[in-house]
């Protein structure tokens, strides 16, 4: 091949990278999750107006940076770290890494991961990953108050049903109390009228 062929071969590699770049920074640009755009040495290419509004950060704070030294740290988790490194190697994916975390400035957060590598016929594009975040925060808080709440429920129908059990067995103690007191009335009345029938015999 010749040196104007590989030349352009060079410039139609680029123009497809640069449509293929400009196509994924728009659609993540209109997700409403975060998102961030990494390279293969994962370090920071991009992030959406979503992520710094989540994390209350800057476009200068962010890209260029390695992952793990956004923020205060909370990207740099040992499995979080073991996920991302075997991404592009494998050619892999994950969905639904829980990172709990107490950020910087917005506080605790649970989000919810998944990321995926860009790929590329051949060698010829640089390969990326897309890292998605879905803010479970609310979400998870709402499961807890209804767990607090289900057993709280629990709590007190068992309390409820001590106490019945409770009181049907009194009901029982002064139900039997009260037929041996009528079983005693009989026999009385019974020896009553014995009594009465032999003195009238007398008589």
């Amino acid at each position: 091949m010749n040196g104007s062929s590989k030349r352009k071969e060079t410039s139609l590699t680029e123009k497809v990278w640069q449509t293929g770049w400009t196509y994924i920074r728009n659609v993540v640009d209109t997700a409403r999750e975060p998102f961030l755009i990494l390279d293969k040495a994962l370090i920071v290419l991009t992030a959406n107006e979503s992520f710094y509004r989540a994390f209350d950060a800057a476009a200068r704070e962010t890209e260029g940076k390695f992952i793990f030294d956004l923020g205060n740290g909370q990207w740099a988790g040992k499995h979080l770290r073991t996920l991302l490194n075997d991404i592009l190697p494998k050619e892999t994916f994950f969905r639904d890494f829980e990172v709990d975390h107490e950020f910087p400035v917005v506080g605790h957060k649970i989000f919810m991961l998944n990321a995926r590598r860009v790929y590329s016929d051949g060698d010829s594009l640089p390969a990326l990953i897309i890292l998605a975040m879905e803010d479970v925060t609310k979400q998870r808080a709402i499961e807890i108050r209804l767990a607090d709440y289900a057993r709280e429920l629990e709590k007190k129908v068992d309390e409820r049903t001590a106490q019945l059990a409770k009181r049907i067995e009194q009901l029982e103690l002064i139900d039997h109390a009260m037929t041996g007191r009528e079983l005693k009335m009989v026999e009385l009345k019974e020896e009553n009228e014995k009594l009465r029938k032999q003195l009238a015999s007398r008589k």
